[in-house]
């Protein structure tokens, strides 16, 4: 197995005990080799230290025999506690896009580790510690992998775009969300842009890309989540291991 100098997927066994889980995982925060096409998968290793929160985002994730879930775990000590009920969730209409394949438009969330960002939402703020930016109609998410903005929030007067992700929408799915930091340090264009953690639209419905929930348990997520433990979210742990997940 090779191992790329910038980015450690994500290969961990978690086993409940009373409550705990323990759970062994790699790093695998650097979004740019998480993009790569040709990114290998790397050794195990720990979680980085830093990170004390983590959402696990876990599931078949096939478009019409769908079973995912999203776990909030809390580091203590060396194991992990679930702090919450699971949440269902709703991913990608085409399911998760394997690491390093996801791709502008494929309707796949990207598998991998990554930062969890910036909160945002229409309410001037939010019941979260998290950063938090309120929606503006003009704020838009640049989609268009020929933007020099690609995957950038910004002004829709400022940019000359021809597509983009209005942040403030004509429904709910926007009324809470949180930045999910994929691509976006550096940016590769056509390798995805926009992926949140939202509200969805329903329990039988799937997302662009995204991570969804429902709107209590997005809350409940935001209300926990803290920048002092440096939350991340772990999307889709390396399949030849995803038997053994939550058994």
């Amino acid at each position: 197995m090779k191992i790329h100098h910038r980015f450690q997927i994500a290969i961990f066994c978690l086993v409940i005990t009373t409550g705990f889980l323990s759970l062994m995982a790699s790093d695998c925060l650097s979004s740019a080799s998480a993009e790569r096409p040709d990114a290998p998968l790397p050794a195990v290793n720990n979680i980085p230290s830093d990170v004390n929160q983590i959402l696990l985002v876990t599931g078949d994730g096939l478009p019409f025999f769908k079973s995912i879930k999203v776990y909030a775990l809390e580091r203590t000590g060396s194991d992990w506690l679930r702090v919450m009920e699971p949440a269902d969730a709703a991913v990608g209409r085409n399911g998760f896009a394997p690491y390093g394949e996801k791709r502008e438009g494929d309707g796949r969330t990207p598998s991998g580790l990554y930062r969890l960002g910036t909160a945002f939402g229409y309410a001037e703020s939010a019941a979260t510690k998290m950063p938090y930016r309120q929606s503006m109609p003009d704020d838009v998410w640049i989609d268009d992998p020929n933007a020099p903005d690609y995957n950038r929030w910004i002004r829709q007067s400022q940019t000359r775009a021809l597509s983009f992700e209005k942040m403030k929408r004509g429904d709910d799915l926007y009324k809470y969300g949180m930045v999910i930091e994929y691509n976006t340090d550096p940016v590769i264009k056509g390798h995805g842009s926009a992926i949140f953690l939202h509200i969805w639209a329903g329990p039988k419905s799937t997302t662009a890309g995204c991570v969804a929930v429902s709107e209590d348990n997005l809350l409940k997520i935001l209300n926990w989540l803290d920048p002092a433990a440096k939350p991340a979210i772990l999307i889709n742990p390396e399949p030849a291991l995803e038997r053994e997940i939550l058994q």
